[in-house]
């Protein structure tokens, strides 16, 4: 297994370039498949070098996707002014559009962390039935924003004692779609002290 480093990378987006962190696949030879991974709000200081974020990568690249992390619109060195997660669903579309035209049709993740998970979403109801494998929702904070329904083998994981999306309300959320929720006990939002535990959650929900 390789060690590989994150590498900067800028991708058109609708409204300029955005900067993307990319890391390889861990596995020797070609990649697995490809994972988009979607970092938290920019509003309170969210972006793609989130420990979250970065967990998750990490996890994708041991499993032997390629991942690409990007900066949304306004945030870090990407082009563009912060929309609130609606226009930032474009950004993510170009980026996928882009990665599939350097691995074509490879299994295809899509992630999120918290701000993420809302964007993620949207772009999941976009996508043509067949080309989403997963997607993977962490502290999605579903009482901010309003989600869409989202795919029945969509994993979802959230700290009990999160801070900033209350578990009842991504209950409410999930309830009526009969989709399971993991819940990480004593974790907060940011998993502080939690992110191995995480990691290996979504490593063995993933199968």
């Amino acid at each position: 297994m390789r060690a590989p480093q994150f590498e900067p990378r800028f991708i058109a987006g609708p409204a300029g370039q955005l900067e993307t962190q990319v890391l390889g696949s861990a596995l020797d030879g070609p990649p697995v498949g490809i994972a988009l991974v979607a970092h938290p709000n920019p509003l309170q200081g969210g972006t793609n070098t989130n420990k979250v974020v970065h967990t998750l990568a990490k996890l994708l690249s041991r499993r032997g996707y390629v991942a690409y992390c990007p900066n949304l619109r306004g945030v870090g060195k990407s082009e563009g002014e912060h929309d609130f997660g609606c226009a930032e669903v474009d950004d993510m579309a170009a980026v996928l559009a882009a990665v599939r035209a350097e691995h074509g049709t490879l299994p295809l993740i899509l992630a999120g962390f918290s701000f993420g998970t809302y964007v993620q979403s949207q772009l999941a109801a976009r996508l043509p039935e067949g080309e989403l494998d997963q997607l993977l929702l962490i502290g999605p904070a579903t009482s901010k924003w309003t989600f869409p329904d989202v795919p029945a083998n969509t994993i979802v994981v959230h700290g009990e004692q999160d801070e900033v999306a209350p578990l009842t309300a991504v209950f409410d959320w999930a309830r009526p779609q009969s989709l399971p929720i993991t819940v990480l006990p004593g974790a907060g939002h940011f998993f502080h002290g939690k992110l191995t535990q995480l990691a290996e959650i979504v490593n063995r929900l993933l199968g």
